[in-house]
């Protein structure tokens, strides 16, 4: 199954790893689903997107669930949350609340003093220290500017000089050892949901996005790994030219690496950064894997992303170190888009399978790839991802007629019963690992989507409700798996 974290029922303004994120590991159980996909763990900023966010390594605080912290005695009572629509994330609010949450719960920390705790949080801070001072640093300077770019901080902070980090780190000492302490909260809420996941036989996919986000804590403490000039500006960013999402292209923003300088460092940071991830989940699906042959790059200023040019990547030394440094690559190749043949090459040599979706099978003929009877075992199968429409928006306003009368004949179908049906040929076929949105096994329609991909605003807003996990919709999905054999898969 495929859920974001945030879309989970909860008592706040978004979902969390608290009481409603066990009640979904039960129902994945009676399902008889063994994967749960979270998308991107991070801290979000504009856009709420978890693929820009301010750290590649930090867990995301809207995540941290009040009860679970009274329950722990971080909290001495639950606060007050403010009414609003259930089906829908306002972070705004989820932001008030969650700071007011961690505010108190930091408060109540320091006053009762717990030995116990205050060694385990200074452990943490210590095992943790190769990324967290960095990015407990990068919060709290750019709170001091009023949560502008780090581009645009002054001169002797954006360059990180000693003296000026020295002054903060002595004026702001308490502030920085509150990130921290946010920081190791949510690392103790996800262990236990790990925990959680392992009892039930549940393992959990994480997305690792090949790019960090511009103003990110990764750039300005390493600005040596990014394509930025002598000002530490960026001189070109990434995106995706022309494609099925957009006739324009994608224009993400983000920086591009300077692939030279990884190579001189053999791939250091991206060992941490992966080993790091597979930490936190069993499975890691690489966000952009064509990005490892071969990077769009688009010069700063363009509009759009068709101005760009295909820049090399060193993406076999790199994945040749993960393998040497992990010995195993649980790894997932986001392999959709334009890919040539280098990259099939190099997803293929490392052994990673790769991505199919339904919703892109029925626009040519029986040789399109991602027919059911082309799949290959060794792939990830899905009906839609986080960036389509759910798949009964793509029925109604996104597929083309001879699409919908493709799939029609295909599968043998009628519109009534297509969403099922594709639910049902997927689980039917023969990839080894098939992921089902939520809003599928839902029959959900576009007001479900949870991103629209070139969309700045808008997005990952979508939650469900307790009443859409039903004991029936549990049995039904259960009783799929059990006829296509899919109980007998083991998680590893």
């Amino acid at each position: 199954m495929l859920l974001p974290v945030t879309a989970l029922p909860s008592r706040g303004a978004c979902g969390d790893l608290g009481p409603a994120s066990r009640d979904w590991l039960d129902f994945c159980s009676a399902a008889g689903c063994k994967w749960w996909q979270i998308l991107p763990f991070g801290p979000t900023g504009y856009g709420n997107s978890p693929y820009q966010c301010f750290s590649t390594f930090a867990g995301n605080p809207l995540w941290i669930s009040p009860e679970d912290l009274a329950t722990e005695g971080f909290l001495e009572q639950l606060p007050a949350v403010t009414p609003g629509d259930p089906e829908r994330i306002d972070y705004a609010v989820a932001v008030k609340e969650k700071n007011s949450v961690l505010n108190a719960a930091w408060q109540l920390f320091n006053q009762r003093n717990d030995l116990d705790l205050q060694q385990e949080f200074a452990h943490f801070r210590e095992q943790e220290r190769y990324w967290l001072d960095d990015f407990a640093l990068f919060m709290v300077i750019r709170a001091e500017h009023r949560q502008i770019p780090w581009q645009q901080w002054p001169r002797e902070l954006r360059t990180r000089e000693t003296q000026a980090l020295a002054r903060i780190r002595e004026q702001r000492d308490q502030e920085l050892l509150q990130i921290c302490f946010t920081q190791w909260l949510f690392a103790r809420q996800w262990q236990r949901l790990r925990r959680e996941a392992t009892d039930r036989g549940i393992g959990i996919i994480g997305d690792l996005p090949i790019f960090v986000a511009a103003d990110a804590a990764d750039v300005w403490a390493h600005p040596e790994l990014f394509k930025l000039d002598a000002a530490l500006q960026l001189q070109v960013v990434a995106g995706v030219p022309p494609d099925y999402f957009s006739s324009d292209g994608q224009l993400w923003g983000n920086p591009l690496y300077e692939w030279e300088e990884h190579t001189r460092s053999n791939f250091d940071w991206w060992v941490s950064r992966v080993r790091y991830a597979l930490q936190l989940v069993d499975l890691v699906r690489l966000d952009h894997f064509r990005g490892f042959d071969a990077c769009w790059e688009v010069p700063v200023g363009e509009a759009t992303a068709r101005k760009g040019s295909w820049e090399p990547a060193p993406g076999r030394k790199l994945l040749q170190r993960l393998q040497d440094e992990l010995s195993e690559l649980p790894l997932i190749a986001e392999d959709l888009g334009l890919i040539t043949p280098t990259v099939k090459q190099l997803r293929e040599d490392f052994h990673l399978p790769g991505m199919a979706i339904l919703q892109f099978a029925f626009d040519t003929d029986y040789s399109n790839i991602f027919l059911p009877h082309n799949l290959q075992h060794h792939s990830v199968a899905y009906t839609g991802t986080h960036d389509n429409d759910t798949t009964r928006g793509w029925w109604q306003n996104s597929s083309r007629p001879q699409e919908r009368r493709h799939a029609l004949q295909y599968l043998h179908s009628n519109p009534a019963r297509i969403v099922r049906d594709l639910v049902r040929v997927l689980l039917a076929s023969v990839p080894a690992l098939t992921i089902i949105p939520l809003q599928d096994l839902l029959q959900q329609d576009s007001t479900a989507r949870i991103n629209y991909p070139g969309r700045p605003e808008g997005n990952w807003e979508y939650r469900c409700l307790d009443d859409h996990l039903t004991s029936k919709l549990a049995e039904e999905l259960y009783s799929l798996n059990q006829l296509y054999g899919r109980l007998a898969e083991s998680k590893g």
